[in-house]
């Protein structure tokens, strides 16, 4: 064990196999639906080997693509964490800040299967993984009760930590790299609109981010904040219980189902509410993004397959197995086209137009007997985790095998992106698998 000095007080690290990880380190406080604060300072040595709490969520929709993301791990409202991991002779490395996804409802950094070992020991790269709180809790606050992106203003404390404590893991807070898959890196792309965000990091990844879905969000907003109310039955939901509002969130999902592909991420990040700009200025905010902000996006070849085979559907059409596999594939074109790989060209074209840097990928990389193809979370374990970690997902097919070697070659792109941006990447544009 050893100790490490950080604003408000030393912490008690874990210094093992040429690593250094503190764990559930807390970056913030808050009370429930309100902004939170840095914590309070304390004496002595706080414990930082274990892992923090994941903000209360319902079971994830695609537990039976990735396995369980939360074995081990405890939930809480006050879940406002961090786990940092550090090759232990870290000299001012650059910083890797990730945000796990989970369509804002569940999922949390301190998941074994997010662990950065791999990625930081042979990326020589400092990895931050940040929790943060989800739906009901960080994203759509009952009525009268608080105010909205509670979950966003979290990240970007978390980034102000980052800038204020990474030198004490060997850290370069002047070379920060914000990177996150599905919902977090939704978030990442709304932390870059955020002026309160500006300066916080200075390249980004993208992975399967599912943009462009604004257009309606308050009106289904709407009718989601009445299936609240409908739900709570009066209840104050200051004072209700975790589960009482995890219930009232299941209400406001079903609510949102009407809208289309928008349901799908019912909850998220609101334009026009604090931190975020306004939805006409968001093309500035792009603009002047573009200007700061190296990035690098993409997506999975299959992104849009389990969102497809989730469908009532094709569900239907499964009774008849070759079937129900031609309506996945079909269906899934059109979802990844759609609601991934087509938002992030324009992306990647609009930083382009501004005058930013910008790289592109696809993960096309698809194991024997996979249900779902290259679907949508089937590059993570080769940037976290380990083959043990992720043997209980399905999506990676009856072996549950992982290539090694590609595995090795994108971690080395991602930590040679955080290093040198996108003049490390070997063509302007990348093909995993």
């Amino acid at each position: 064990m050893a100790e490490r000095r950080i604003a408000g007080g030393t912490i008690r690290v874990e210094h093992q196999d040429g690593l250094v990880r503190a764990r559930g380190v807390r970056y913030g406080t808050a009370r429930r639906f309100a902004v939170a604060e840095a914590p309070p300072a304390w004496s002595g040595v706080r414990d930082a080997t274990q892992s923090g709490p994941a903000c209360p969520q319902r079971p994830s929709r695609l537990g039976w693509v990735t396995g369980d993301v939360l074995e081990g791990l405890s939930m809480d409202e006050n879940c406002l964490v961090l786990t940092v991991t550090a090759p232990a002779d870290a000299r001012r490395l650059p910083v890797m800040v990730w945000f796990h996804g989970g369509a804002y409802v569940a999922g949390s950094g301190e998941s074994a299967k997010y662990d950065a070992g791999a990625l930081a020991r042979t990326g020589n790269v400092v990895v931050v993984n940040v929790s943060y709180r989800l739906g009901i809790f960080g994203y759509l606050a009952p009525p009268g009760t608080g105010e909205d992106n509670l979950g966003l203003r979290d990240q970007i404390l978390a980034l102000r930590w980052v800038r204020d404590n990474i030198a004490a893991f060997g850290g370069d807070a002047a070379n920060v790299t914000a990177f996150g898959q599905s919902a977090g890196a939704h978030s990442v792309m709304s932390l870059m609109l955020c002026e309160d965000a500006a300066g916080l990091f200075h390249r980004a990844i993208l992975q399967s981010a599912p943009l462009e879905l604004d257009a309606g969000r308050d009106d289904m907003a709407r009718d989601m904040l009445a299936a609240m109310a409908t739900s709570l039955g009066g209840a104050d939901p200051a004072e209700a219980t975790a589960d009482r509002l995890l219930a009232a969130e299941a209400a406001a999902v079903a609510a949102a189902q009407g809208f289309g592909l928008l349901g799908g991420l019912a909850f998220s990040p609101r334009l026009g509410r604090k931190p975020l700009p306004a939805p006409a200025d968001v093309p500035g905010a792009v603009a002047e993004a573009a200007g700061r902000i190296e990035l690098l996006i993409g997506y999975t070849k299959d992104d849009g397959a389990p969102f497809v085979a989730m469908d009532a559907r094709a569900a239907r059409l499964n009774r008849v197995p070759a079937l129900g596999r031609l309506a996945v594939r079909a269906g899934s074109a059109s979802i990844t086209k759609k609601a991934f790989a087509g938002p992030a060209e324009r992306l990647a074209e609009a930083w382009r137009t501004h005058g930013g840097r910008v790289g592109t990928y696809r993960f096309d990389w698809t194991p024997d007997g996979a249900p779902l193809g290259a679907c949508h979370c089937m590059e993570l374990p080769f940037l976290f985790g380990s083959p043990q970690t992720w043997a209980d997902a399905p999506m990676l097919g009856p072996g549950r095998a992982i290539d090694t070697q590609l595995s090795a070659e994108m971690r080395t792109r991602w930590a040679q992106f955080a290093h040198h941006g996108v003049d490390s990447l070997p063509a302007p544009s990348l093909r995993f698998g």
